[in-house]
């Protein structure tokens, strides 16, 4: 339920938030569908959904905080799985992909340092 007597600075500043959130995900979307190689796909979907997250978290917070419904540990919990497990994410799926590709042989990789995949 919305309260009748929401500031309007309040509604402005989390309006803002959760639009920037949603098109920071938008974009690591679209970012997923252009790219060419995974390498390039597997950056956007991240920062879209790390950054996005974030502001859409950040408008919920604001808005439970000031109008007084509850406390915000959620969304607290929320950004701190998301901003964990997102990285890890990445590089483990970047490095299981590099791997893959350099035992195959397949597509532009750079060599490994030591001459071989140590993981």
């Amino acid at each position: 339920m919305i309260p009748d007597d929401l500031p309007l600075w309040l509604a402005i500043l989390v309006g803002i938030c959760v639009l920037a959130g949603a098109v920071l995900t938008l974009v690591g979307a679209i970012g997923l569908a252009r790219f060419s190689s995974f390498y390039e796909r597997v950056h956007a979907p991240t920062l879209g959904t790390s950054l996005g997250t974030g502001f859409i978290l950040l408008g919920s917070v604001l808005y439970f905080t000031i109008t007084g419904q509850r406390l915000s540990v959620h969304e607290v919990l929320i950004f701190i799985f998301v901003s964990v497990t997102t990285p890890v994410t990445l590089m483990l799926l970047a490095r299981a992909a590099l791997y893959r590709d350099r035992e195959e042989g397949t597509g532009a990789v750079p060599p490994s340092r030591f001459g071989r995949d140590d993981g």
